[in-house]
């Protein structure tokens, strides 16, 4: 793990932070995204009740190297990520993906991140560049706390995938 950012407020990027608590079917411990409820702004409006599968957010950190390339300087937590990763093909992993964070906790995959309006806000062309070749997207991943417990930047990270047929990850 490289970093480590959560934020209590509905904002665009997440500050870092030395630990992050992650809870177990909720997410991360005083973000604005967790619960077992939906927590996105726009999706909230239109389904309260929905189950929160988008608990967490993991980036790999490979992607900002890309966008440097193309003028769009990104650091940890500046596109709202819980958990920026190294060495992780995170969008190529299938549905049901167990990754197993630091000594404790354990996150389930449940979709990629969808590309919202709110990137061209945050960097003009940002979103466009996130949706070429590749995945259908090259903005994260999402998932759901199986197993909670304390995460820093530096914590080893375990991959387990899922048994019989592998599907891919769906947008979120």
């Amino acid at each position: 793990m490289v970093a480590v950012a959560c934020d209590v407020g509905h904002r665009f990027s997440k500050p870092r932070r030395e630990l992050i608590h992650l809870v177990t079917g909720h997410g991360v411990e005083g973000d604005a995204h967790a619960g077992p409820h939906v927590g996105h702004r726009y999706l909230a409006r239109r389904n309260p009740r929905s189950p929160n599968l988008r608990q967490v957010h993991l980036i790999p950190i490979e992607l900002f190297g890309d966008l440097a390339n193309s003028c769009h300087y990104i650091s940890p937590g500046d596109l709202g990520e819980n958990i920026t990763t190294s060495g992780l093909q995170l969008e190529r992993l299938p549905l049901g993906t167990l990754l197993r964070l630091g000594p404790f906790a354990a996150v389930e995959l449940t979709g990629l991140r969808t590309p919202c309006v709110l990137l061209d806000r945050f960097q003009t062309g940002l979103k466009k560049r996130l949706l070429n070749k590749g995945p259908p997207y090259k903005c994260g991943v999402m998932g759901i706390v199986r197993a909670g417990g304390p995460l820093r930047a530096g914590d080893k990270i375990w991959v387990f995938l899922p048994d019989g047929n592998q599907a891919r990850l769906p947008p979120l």
